[in-house]
């Protein structure tokens, strides 16, 4: 079945309220699934599962005298490894990526010497870079982005990865700009160079696309639940269990192989809507099989369904002759309309950000005004007075578009 935008919108009641959200990258929705499944898990978190109450494979997992708690943690990780195609036992949760990374910054000492290097780049969120720039003792090498088109070149990494590179770190999609990281590229030229780890940020690509952790080819694979729509966890899903026992030990008395020595605790009543939003996500186009399996397929749907849709949003924007999307317009850019996940980020010239992300609230619109971080001053957005970045969801549509553009109109 194809993707069918109207039934979708469905399965979000928050839409309804008059508002239309272009904010996905920021604060995306919730769906009305995964809301339910977050109380029912508070709910039930002490008690304990009653005989024969699971359901499908995992029931059998279920031990006399098992709490709620210990099976939302359980599921919750059965569906992270579902989302990004791996096994439970490599699933690392937390409360935010940039505490899983300073968790992992910790557990590599071991890894780290002072002639040891960490690469990580301009376009990654600097607080999660934060986690690994701050290294006492390990070289901390920094890849460039394309300021023109805000892409990660692969070609540079030939030149910063080296036998004594231990970790490269990079997001697999920018979810300001848009561009998507030749992520394999990168970590075949990591391989040929060195022994070192890759780190992929997956959150801003699994948004819109099904991961496929072979064509990637990492080691390790985040992603950030709240921003797919669900509850304020992360995880860290790592290759295999054998480079568990390359990690110092966080908690004591944990085997060596198990992520539980890594994993600080995590609310459990939260953990319960992890697997109503993988489970949603497989259901964005109706299909039978494993959760893995519709999954890969209502994403790769979803994923046709929203390159149009990005290509109907940058093409709507440029036809405004005051915008400037960043990575797309000018000669330097030529067009910037490469692999991309459907969002962007935009500037008015002679408009203030502050002025136009005003008129769009009064027109109901809700986008974000883009943080001025050193990459936007170095794309040039600071000195034009700021920019603003919107995002669709997997209930955007044309109209929505539409809507943005005529609010933009008279300013633009």
């Amino acid at each position: 079945m194809s993707y069918d935008v109207a039934r979708v919108r469905g399965l979000y009641v928050s839409i309804t309220a008059g508002w239309t959200y272009l904010n996905a990258h920021a604060h995306p929705q919730i769906p009305e699934r995964v809301s339910s499944a977050v109380a029912r898990a508070f709910r039930a978190a002490p008690q304990v599962v009653e005989s024969g109450s699971g359901y499908g494979s995992h029931s059998r997992h279920d031990a006399p005298g098992q709490l709620h708690y210990e099976r939302s943690l359980r599921e919750a990780r059965i569906a992270i490894a579902d989302l990004v195609g791996a096994t439970p036992d490599c699933v690392l949760l937390g409360t935010g990526l940039p505490e899983l990374y300073h968790q992992l910054a910790s557990a590599m000492q071991p890894m780290l010497r002072r002639s040891s290097s960490i690469v990580v780049n301009e376009l990654d969120n600097p607080e999660l870079s934060a986690a690994f720039s701050d290294h006492p003792v390990a070289e901390i090498r920094w890849a460039q982005p394309d300021l023109a088109t805000g892409e990660l070149p692969a070609w540079q990494y030939r030149n910063i990865v080296d036998g004594g590179t231990r970790l490269v770190v990079l997001g697999a999609a920018h979810p300001l700009l848009g561009p998507v990281a030749p992520v394999r590229r990168i970590t075949e030229i990591t391989r040929q160079r060195s022994r070192a780890w890759t780190l992929v940020d997956a959150t801003a690509f699994a948004a819109y696309r099904p991961i496929d952790p072979e064509d990637w080819g990492a080691d390790i694979i985040a992603v950030d639940v709240g921003h797919l729509g669900g509850p304020q966890l992360a995880a860290l899903v790592f290759r295999d269990r054998a480079m568990l026992k390359r990690l110092r030990e966080l908690r004591p008395g944990y085997p060596a192989d198990s992520v539980q020595k890594l994993e600080y605790p995590v609310s459990a009543g939260l953990a319960g809507g992890v697997p109503a939003l993988v489970d949603h996500m497989a259901g964005l186009v109706d299909s039978r099989g494993t959760r893995r399996t519709r999954l890969l397929h209502s994403m790769g749907e979803f994923a046709r369904f929203s390159e149009d849709m990005d290509y109907y949003l940058i093409h709507s924007l440029e036809s405004l002759p005051a915008v400037h999307v960043l990575g797309v317009s000018g000669e330097a850019a030529a067009g910037g309309l490469h692999d991309r996940i459907p969002c962007a980020s935009f500037l008015v010239h002679g408009v203030p950000a502050s002025t136009v992300h005003q008129r769009l609230l009064d027109n109901g619109l809700l986008c974000t005004v883009t943080e001025n971080t050193p990459l936007m001053e170095d794309m040039g957005a600071v000195d034009a007075g700021g920019a603003l970045t919107v995002s669709l969801s997997p209930f955007s549509t044309t109209h929505d578009i539409d809507q943005l553009i005529r609010a933009m109109a008279s300013l633009a």
